[in-house]
């Protein structure tokens, strides 16, 4: 076994502790929010569905796909799982790219039909561009073998991925912030313009805090090689 391997194999839990936090939140997500879409009924959906015959169909299959997509991301993510079943972890990482490119595809279709004007289009469909970008080359690397590029562009899709978790946790955020009466008045609700203006910042920001995060997380500097820099 390469030494990088085997200092993989030794990796226990704990020095990982975001995994564990990160598949929890991943199944409450699922949890609560799935269920909405998998009878296919429109009367259930979260946000408004009469938006022509596409949005809907486009929809449920981004969720559905997008579930698939953040089950095996989890997977990607877990190092263990990589260390000592690599197999499980390739032909996750086969799953997860066929989902995620069928779920960026539907998303490149749902966001063309904004519920909050042209600044919530934009972002989510430079979401659903970057996802797809990122997917492919991720692909395109490690088929190449090139696989630093592999991990670089899959850690960068991941981020991506995980963006409608993250806008979970931005939408009530800003709604607080910016209009908090939202929270105490029935008549600011969805589609009025107070709203709108949190749901456009919610549709960016949560994409671009996660790749910011991704960018860091690649181009970080590990403690060890930072002394032994500054010893020289």
């Amino acid at each position: 076994m390469p030494g990088a391997e085997r200092e993989r194999a030794a990796t226990r839990w704990w020095r990982r502790p975001w995994i564990a936090p990160l598949a929890v939140v991943t199944g409450v997500f699922l949890v609560t929010a799935l269920p909405r879409y998998v009878g296919l009924d429109p009367t259930l959906s979260l946000v408004p569905t009469d938006r022509g015959p596409a949005f809907y169909p486009a929809l449920v299959t981004h969720i559905l796909a997008g579930s698939v997509m953040l089950t095996a991301g989890v997977l990607q993510l877990w190092p263990w799982l990589r260390a000592n079943h690599p197999r499980v972890h390739r032909w996750s990482g086969r799953v997860y790219v066929v989902s995620a490119l069928v779920s960026g595809t539907g998303a490149l279709v749902t966001s063309q039909f904004p519920s909050a004007g042209v600044g919530q289009q934009v972002g989510n469909t430079m979401l659903a561009v970057l996802l797809l970008t990122c997917t492919l080359l991720g692909y395109r690397a490690v088929r190449q073998r090139r696989f630093a590029d592999h991990r670089e562009w899959m850690v960068r899709s991941t981020a991506l991925a995980f963006s409608i978790v993250a806008n979970r946790f931005w939408a009530p955020v800003l709604i607080a912030i910016y209009v908090p009466g939202a929270l105490t008045n029935p008549d600011i609700g969805f589609g009025s313009p107070e709203i709108e203006g949190a749901a456009i910042a919610s549709a960016w920001m949560s994409w671009v805090v996660n790749l910011l995060f991704a960018e860091w997380w690649l181009h970080r500097r590990p403690k060890g090689r930072a002394r032994v820099q500054k010893a020289r």
